[in-house]
């Protein structure tokens, strides 16, 4: 089977200027034979440079990054760029519609489907032209997440290490000129593994830096701004922009996440938290309740964190399944020693 992209767009990325358009994504249904869908593109480019390539709406109810990046492909112009800047600011366009995490067409997760297929579900389509057709052609990648309608999280920006170690230390640099409150260098292991957008930049020795912002389904202003401010000022540390206009970054606490740090409802029922994003916490420290909504008599569930360190996320909704991720904790990092 041909491993070429289905996915086609009428923007020339060679071309200079500012270019707005969609990628066309084909979807063949009983009403529309030929018909596609459209995911929102900008494309910013001015001469030869660097390419920057800004994504939102990896998960369709994350909303501060996919405001932040609107904001930004209305306000750059192409006098302002030395190089290219591509800006989706709704990659899983199915999914940001629907207000949903995953693609109401094939209850995909995009950041759980890479590398992708040619010929594969309408989610597995965008992550391939997202890994064949884009990775390539960037040298850093943002996306921009926040916690959905199931988390809340601490503003924070994230990496996942590179055995390169040129390409490590420059993602290290990256998470502080971003600028975040917190920084977490995770092993991905909580997550998709493999499977995610930035387990397929390694490959291609692509930088990326994930970021999330908020949460609750809600749009969180700090988040917004935050995101906003920290592209630019990450298009100016690859030399594809400058403005020394900017504030300066915040200092970042870098930290480090991993499997170990999550904490999960062992039984259904309600979610009664004691602590929030951002809260300092230590391993046995109470972490609130379960209660049980069919045995009202019965004494709720106690919590307690697995580890000490920072609360990244806590679980939004008070319904509660078996299963359900209610808090994630990170610690402080300790660069290991390289050989």
């Amino acid at each position: 089977m041909a491993q070429t992209t289905r996915i086609w767009t009428p923007i020339d990325f060679e071309l200079d200027g500012k270019q707005t358009g969609s990628l066309r994504l084909p979807i063949s249904s009983d009403l529309s034979a030929y018909g596609w869908i459209p995911i929102p593109l900008v494309c910013i480019k001015n001469g030869d440079g660097p390419t920057a390539v800004l994504i939102a709406g990896t998960h369709g109810d994350e909303y501060e990054g996919q405001i932040a990046l609107l904001e930004l492909a209305r306000s750059i112009e192409p006098s302002e760029v030395h190089g290219r800047i591509i800006i989706l600011p709704a990659l899983n366009f199915p999914a940001v519609e629907a207000g949903r995490r995953v693609s109401p067409l094939d209850e995909g997760n995009l950041n759980r489907l890479y590398p992708g297929e040619a010929h594969g579900t309408a989610t597995q389509m965008i992550a391939h032209y997202m890994a064949t057709v884009l990775l390539p052609m960037a040298d850093l990648v943002v996306d921009l997440h926040s916690g959905g309608r199931s988390l809340d999280y601490v503003p924070c920006a994230l990496v996942r290490p590179f055995a390169d170690n040129d390409l490590d230390d420059r993602q290290m640099t990256m998470l502080r000129i971003f600028g975040a409150p917190f920084s977490c260098v995770t092993d991905g292991k909580g997550g998709g593994g493999d499977t995610t957008l930035p387990a397929t930049a390694e490959k291609l020795g692509v930088p990326v830096i994930t970021a999330e912002l908020g949460g609750g389904a809600m749009l969180r202003s700090y988040g917004k701004e935050l995101a906003r401010l920290a592209v630019l000022r990450l298009l100016d540390h690859i030399d594809l922009r400058v403005d020394g206009a900017l504030p300066q970054p915040e200092q970042t606490r870098v930290m480090v996440g991993g499997r170990g740090g999550f904490l999960y409802a062992e039984a259904e029922g309600l979610f009664e938290p004691a602590s929030k994003p951002g809260d300092e916490v230590t391993a046995g420290q109470h972490a609130g309740y379960l209660h049980s909504i069919e045995r009202p008599t019965e004494a709720p569930v106690g919590l307690v964190f697995n580890v000490s360190g920072v609360v990244a996320c806590r679980r939004f909704p008070t319904l509660t399944r078996r299963g359900d991720c209610l808090y994630t904790v990170m610690q402080d990092f300790e660069p290991a020693e390289r050989q």
